[in-house]
């Protein structure tokens, strides 16, 4: 119409969210747990940039991988790192990490009506010294596993651990069992494999790749030794202990 009225209804929306791709993981041993995301940031067939970090270290005890909205991962992130820093000055000492997963679960229930759009997996040493894995979705719900993979290549990811993790679909060998808990090495492998792998199939996926290590207190660093691009980011020597490694992905 000339007037600048229109004959039909017409409709305006605005999305606020995006999806920025990548992909992390996270594995729990006996006494140990394995924490893992890419660094590479897009959206849509851009890269935004090569290096975004989507795991990070809350305690020596406990490391948050989030993927999905970057702009919310970092200001969750950013959030816990707050209420786990006002816990210790009340309380002079961390938060142990199942309390640190019913803070997540609150922390995102309420927002639920206006969510952070992030997947988010919890990773680290529980009180008794056990390697323990939570996953969370937008909104809150979550529980403890064995393994998870969430974002861009959680598809081929997923499967590839209720494989080797799980054992779906082995069968063990006559009179013998499959063990419950995976060696550290085997699963540092598993965990190289399964980003290669989404590498190569998944645009999203690629750049470098973060790999955070968490051992219990006691705990020797058997396993990690002689593992390129390693640092030890624990602030004590004689409790539980993170670690990092960082690797190359492709960049295609």
């Amino acid at each position: 119409m000339p007037d600048g009225s229109f004959s039909h209804p017409q409709q305006r929306q605005f999305n606020p969210y995006s999806d920025n791709g990548g992909t992390i993981l996270a594995i729990a041993g006996a006494d140990f747990t394995v924490i893992a995301g890419d660094t590479r940031q897009s959206e849509g067939y851009s890269i935004q940039t090569r290096y975004a970090p989507k795991v990070f270290r809350l305690t020596d005890r406990a490391v948050l991988a989030v993927n999905g909205f970057a702009a919310d991962g970092n200001m969750f992130v950013k959030k816990v790192k707050q209420r786990l820093e006002w816990y210790r000055h009340a309380h002079a000492k961390d938060m142990p990490l199942r309390a640190i997963a019913r803070l997540i679960q609150t922390m995102l229930y309420a927002q639920r009506f206006f969510p952070y759009y992030v997947y988010n997996i919890l990773g680290g040493i529980e009180e008794d010294g056990s390697g323990a894995v939570y996953s969370f979705d937008p909104v809150g719900s979550y529980e403890r596993e064995a393994c998870r993979a969430a974002g861009a290549a959680q598809s081929l990811v997923q499967p590839f651990l209720d494989n080797q993790i799980y054992f779906k679909n082995q069968a063990a060998a006559p009179n013998q069992s499959h063990p419950a808990h995976l060696p550290l090495p085997d699963v540092l492998s598993i965990v190289i494999d399964s980003f290669t792998s989404a590498t190569e199939r998944h645009i999203e996926v690629g750049d470098g790749l973060e790999i955070y290590v968490v051992l219990a207190k006691g705990r020797s660093a058997q396993g990690l030794e002689g593992a390129r691009g390693i640092q030890e980011l624990s602030t004590k020597s004689d409790g539980d202990r993170v670690f990092v490694i960082r690797r190359e992905l492709k960049k295609d």
